[in-house]
């Protein structure tokens, strides 16, 4: 395909990059595949336990260089590997796509992600504001500065193969951090491509080290990284389960993580709401990237003057999604990544009609070679105990409710707490939605869905989702280390709280 030779990636690709590209790592190979036909695309090799101590080593001296440049500096130069991005749109869109199975029009939505974080970042960098504080003590000085961390690791996931690794990276550039990149084991291409546009603008700057990838095995990268005393910070992404792993045994060493975790997000809607609006927001929200989101909605609460009839359209919308080629932009929902998200949503399917749900749409496999799956609409009872769960694949569960109050209830009564979503016209329900008496999750909306956040908010979720922030707002301060700071220009020596001593 020319967009995998426009983007440097060939039939045998090295998966480790410190100063330069380790042309014959130690680990074992890696086939990517796509997920549409299961195909192989191309091969990866992995880094073994001497290449992470490479790559370790390169971004460590790379931290001891770029720490002293200059902010505003070093968000130029962010600035010209948006414009490189700028450049590789196309091809490296059409990548994402092939590998990972998303649409063509999301794969380019999330390079176009990648961009505009990165253009967020040159801003940025001329506003790491500290604060200056008024001291008791006389002829005293108070203020607060920020300094950059060191080696932040970055574990990303399948879903979005370079849009989270960009929240983390581009921030932590102009924060002057130095980053190691373990990327998902589904979407290994997607890291290399990332790295070789991003080492161009590095190269020209002889810059090293800033930027760095190991691909690699739980054992080897994954385990090293999450131990490594040298990395203060870990961001990692993925599920509840390995979050918790990750937060253990980084907050063992005192160190820091920031945890993107599972989802499991609802929408409410109610009966005076703008039904279009709410129908076109849970289709996407739940068969975008074939519900292979964090953000993707997974339960629908709906007051229950409107919701047979709200059912109904929504059953009828989804036997219209095109399902295919994500390649092709005529089809709407692409595969899952692999056949076991298959098998795992198919296995959820079976526990709800068991726990006494109804499958009213959806639910098959496609045959054909790839990881195709009917979008799925199950009806059933909020309480049912596979409800509770995280099903990462196009399956939604739709409830009847009374009211606002019991579609609350409900809707907190998991314990992911990401991101949601309510549709009504009445501004006191939505304030209330809203409030501290309403959504428990990082993220609320009103009248739009669970998916699809802007980078200039802080991303993040509560409870089992992990309670880190990425990308906008002040998430920056995740990836620097605070120092507050007193001078006395004075020749006496007065003591806080006005203690005196000898």
């Amino acid at each position: 395909m020319d967009f995998l030779r426009e983007l440097g990636i060939g039939e045998v690709n090295s998966g480790v990059y410190g100063d330069d590209w380790i042309d014959r790592p130690g680990g074992s190979a890696l086939v990517s595949r796509s997920p549409a036909t299961n195909e192989p695309i191309a091969t990866v090799l992995q880094a073994g336990d001497a290449d992470y101590d490479t790559v370790m080593t390169s971004a460590l001296a790379g931290f001891a260089r770029w720490r002293v440049v200059p902010a505003p500096r070093r968000g130029e130069i962010v600035r010209e590997i948006a414009i490189e991005l700028r450049a590789y749109r196309e091809p490296l869109a059409k990548l994402v796509s092939l590998e990972m199975g998303k649409i063509l029009a999301e794969g380019e939505g999330e390079v176009q992600e990648v961009i505009d974080i990165a253009d967020f970042a040159v801003g940025l960098s001329r506003q790491l504001y500290g604060r200056t504080m008024h001291s008791e003590r006389p002829f005293h000085r108070m203020y607060e500065q920020w300094h950059p961390l060191g080696v932040v690791g970055i574990i990303t996931a399948f879903n979005f193969p370079v849009a989270v690794w960009a929240w983390n990276a581009m921030v932590s550039a102009v924060c002057g951090d130095t980053m190691m990149w373990k990327p998902s084991p589904e979407t290994p291409l997607c890291a290399i491509a990332v790295q070789k546009i991003v080492d161009r603008v590095m190269r020209r700057h002889d810059l090293a080290g800033v930027f760095t990838l190991a691909m690699g095995d739980v054992p080897t990268v994954g385990e090293r990284m999450i131990r490594d005393r040298r990395m203060p910070l870990v961001s990692a992404t993925g599920s509840c389960a390995m979050g918790r792993h990750v937060g253990r045994v980084v907050a063992e060493r005192l160190g820091r993580s920031l945890l993107e975790l599972g989802g499991n997000n609802a929408v409410i809607v109610l009966g005076d709401a703008d039904l279009d609006l709410a129908l076109r927001a849970v289709l996407f929200g739940a068969v975008g990237t074939a519900g292979q989101r964090c953000t993707s909605t997974r339960r629908v609460f709906l007051e229950s003057g409107i919701a047979d009839a709200f059912v109904e359209r929504l059953v009828e919308s989804y036997r219209s999604v095109r399902i295919g080629d994500p390649l092709e932009r005529s089809t709407t929902m692409g595969p899952l990544v692999k056949a076991e998200a298959v098998a795992q949503v198919l296995a959820a399917i079976e526990q709800a009609k068991i726990q006494g749900g109804a499958v009213l749409c959806g639910g098959r496999p496609l045959d054909g070679p790839g990881n195709f799956l009917e979008p799925t609409i199950v009806r059933g009872r909020p309480d049912m105990p596979i409800v509770q769960q995280e099903t990462f694949g196009p399956l939604l569960y739709v409830f009847p409710v009374a009211d606002l109050e019991e579609a609350m209830r409900h809707h907190n009564s998991v314990d992911q707490g990401l991101t949601s979503a309510i549709f009504t016209r009445d501004l006191q329900r939505a304030e209330r939605f809203l409030s501290v008496l309403g959504s428990d999750c990082g993220m609320a909306n009103v009248n739009l869905g669970t998916s699809g956040a802007e980078i200039g908010g802080a991303f993040g979720g509560e409870k089992d989702t992990g309670g880190g922030r990425e990308a906008g707002s002040d998430a920056w301060k995740a990836y620097m280390r605070r120092q507050t700071n007193t001078i006395n220009w004075s020749d006496e020596l007065p003591l806080a709280q006005g203690v005196q001593f000898g």
